[in-house]
């Protein structure tokens, strides 16, 4: 298998460590493949896992970045700066427009996992899926 630069920065954006007293997420690329018919995208498919109580740092995702986020398992709550905080469970889903600000995203549950599908339309040439805020 090729390595794709997209999947590395998504794995280094993500595998950044946690701070002490917090619990984060831990992600892997499930999937980095160019769109034939699309010239210049990509789609990237991440698996997002939150054990009991955690939650991920606020960050901004890559200015041309569409994404889908399925709830896998658990409860999710979410939100993107300017609109309301939304709970999410198994089997529910929804999308961020490109370039925007995630402020929330935390399992809902201080004892059992959850896990989120998120899948990116993206430029290829995007290095950075994810940045946190500083």
């Amino acid at each position: 298998m090729k390595i794709n630069p997209l999947m590395v920065a998504t794995a280094l954006v993500f595998a950044t460590p946690a701070v002490a007293d917090d619990i984060h997420e831990t992600v892997a690329t499930n999937l980095a493949h160019a769109i034939p018919n699309l010239p210049g995208k990509s789609l990237v498919a991440v698996e997002v896992n939150y054990p009991p109580g955690g939650s991920s740092r606020p960050h901004h995702h890559a200015k041309s970045a569409f994404i889908y986020a399925y709830v896998v398992s658990g409860t999710i709550e979410s939100q993107v700066e300017g609109e309301p905080a939304r709970t999410y469970r198994a089997g529910e889903s929804f999308f961020e427009t490109p370039g925007a600000h995630h402020v929330l995203g935390r399992n809902v549950s201080a004892t059992e996992p959850a896990k989120l599908l998120a899948v990116f339309v993206v430029d290829t040439a995007d290095k950075e899926l994810t940045t946190p805020d500083r």
